[in-house]
């Protein structure tokens, strides 16, 4: 054992004069004097000097400092990225990924930004750092990206994870939460049940799903990537991955859902008395010596059968079929497609047992834009599963506010607020529209003024007659555009 420690230890020396110490890597921050402070700060190997300060330093009491020899907050030669002179009212979007540093800057909005700063939180929120100019009012935060959540780790060894976001992180989500969740190979999500309604979509692999319900009817289904499931509230479900481990996304139909409050199997045997359990499990004290002794929530296990029929186990209430089903195979309906990309849509009328859960899966091409719209009941959860995005959110009455997406990241929309979504990538954009409504259903701008007599419209906007007489009288859904979103910069086209 000592032989063992000692080449820990050596190794451990060995690698600490070897290699540099630990830091994050290069995601560009501001450098040089700040605040007073000019890095880098001299080393010392003993305390002296001063807690405080004294009162010769009060202002009239302290010497006038010289503006001229004071750190300076000039910016010497700052880069600037195609489309940042444009007018701000264009709105372009602005791809900081060149600048070092990006400045905040539209058109002639803004300033320079000496610092302190982190560079890449700003490339990744452009429209946030150097907003455009059609932003107006004040908004609530209405983006989290799932990277920035707590990742909770399971119980077994190299188990899983979960992260969540709710109204501790959103405040603004009110109805709506989320959870990404990991399972290795043969790992469960232990039996557990809550006072949620959860909607999922499988993300990568497969596993195994089982309930009972309140009339003892069983179920199982087994759902890959692609597929949904709905849970209801109160009634125990499991969910095990199969070798291939799995990830989901659950959707909860209460903003403030968490993981952490969820009721589990292990919890109920730990809180009850054991003659409680002998007496209504008919079971001599001795069968639940083993019992966990703590929670498992996330925890490796026996492979499932392949052979599903194993575990269908059933009552004289026999199992749920048909349109009573917990599962449904999404990833086996066809998308509807349109110039600019696709949509499939599952609500309760394919989906009966999700009476409240209606969702979009959809794919926006580079250039492209979700069309303007807004729902006229529900807010709407969503969640970014590649690509790059942003919205703009319309609020009442005189309010907006532009927010940048990336894969993993949470947007969230209140009700009746006008937004588009668009593909600010060169690849694909794939996010999920979920809403608390009984059918899928959204208001088009687009087809909304077409639909309107033209003289009202003409009346109200000023629109030229060319431009009201194309508008749709069919939903575009997605609308195709200019990959080039700095086009008009340029004198170009946005379309």
């Amino acid at each position: 054992m000592r032989h063992y420690l000692g080449v820990t230890l050596a190794f451990a020396v060995a690698r600490t004069i070897a290699l540099p110490y630990p830091q994050i890597g290069d995601y560009g921050e501001n450098d040089g004097p700040v605040g007073g402070v000019k890095p880098p700060t001299p080393t010392v190997t003993a305390s002296s000097g001063s807690l405080r300060g004294d009162s010769s330093l009060l202002g009239g009491n302290a010497p006038l400092p010289d503006p001229d020899k004071s750190d300076s907050a000039l910016v010497p030669d700052p880069e600037f990225v195609n489309g940042q002179g444009a007018d701000a009212k264009l709105g372009l979007y602005l791809d900081f990924n060149s600048a070092n540093p990006p400045q905040p800057i539209r058109g002639e909005n803004g300033a320079t930004d000496p610092g302190p700063r982190t560079f890449d939180y700003e490339k990744l929120n452009p429209d946030l750092f150097a907003p455009p100019g059609t932003d107006a009012g004040d908004m609530p935060n209405l983006m989290w990206p799932m990277g920035l959540s707590h990742n909770r780790a399971g119980t077994g060894k190299n188990s899983g994870w979960a992260r969540q976001q709710n109204t501790a992180v959103l405040p603004a989500a009110k109805d709506m939460a989320g959870v990404d969740m990991r399972l290795a190979p043969n790992a469960y999500r232990e039996l557990h049940w809550h006072t949620a309604n959860e909607w999922a979509l499988m993300l990568k692999g497969c596993v195994r799903v089982a309930l009972v319900d309140d009339e003892g009817r069983s179920f199982v289904d087994d759902i890959c990537a692609g597929d949904v499931w709905f849970f209801p509230a109160g009634i125990p479900h499991s969910i095990q991955a199969f070798e291939q481990g799995a990830e989901f996304l659950l959707v909860f139909d209460q903003g403030d859902f968490t993981e952490d409050g969820t009721f589990l199997v292990s919890e109920l045997f730990l809180r009850n008395p054991i003659e409680v359990l002998s007496k209504d499990l008919r079971a001599g004290v001795d069968a639940f010596k083993d019992i966990p002794k703590d929670q498992l929530y996330i925890f490796n296990g026996t492979p499932a059968p392949k052979n599903i029929s194993e575990q269908n186990i059933t009552s004289s209430a026999g199992s749920i079929q048909g349109n009573g089903s917990f599962t449904y195979h999404w990833s086996q309906q066809k998308p509807f497609e349109v110039p600019g990309g696709s949509v499939k849509i599952l609500d309760p009328a394919t989906f009966p047992v999700a009476k409240m859960f209606s969702a979009a899966l959809v794919v926006v091409q580079p250039g492209a834009l979700r069309e303007i719209h807004w729902h006229t009941t529900s807010d709407e959860w969503n969640f970014f599963l590649q690509g790059s995005g942003r919205i703009t959110v319309y609020g009442a009455p005189a309010a907006s506010r532009t927010f940048d997406f990336t894969a993993g990241g949470v947007g969230y929309v209140p009700a009746a607020a006008g937004h588009y979504i668009e593909n600010t990538g060169t690849e694909d954009l794939i996010f999920l529209e979920v809403l608390q409504a009984p059918k899928f259903s959204d208001i088009s701008v687009a087809q909304w003024l077409a639909l309107t007599p033209k003289q009202v419209v003409k009346d109200h906007l000023h629109l030229p007659d060319s431009v009201i007489d194309a508008l749709p009288k069919e939903k575009p859904i997605i609308l195709t555009g200019n990959k080039n979103l700095t086009a008009l910069a340029g004198g170009g086209s946005a379309f």
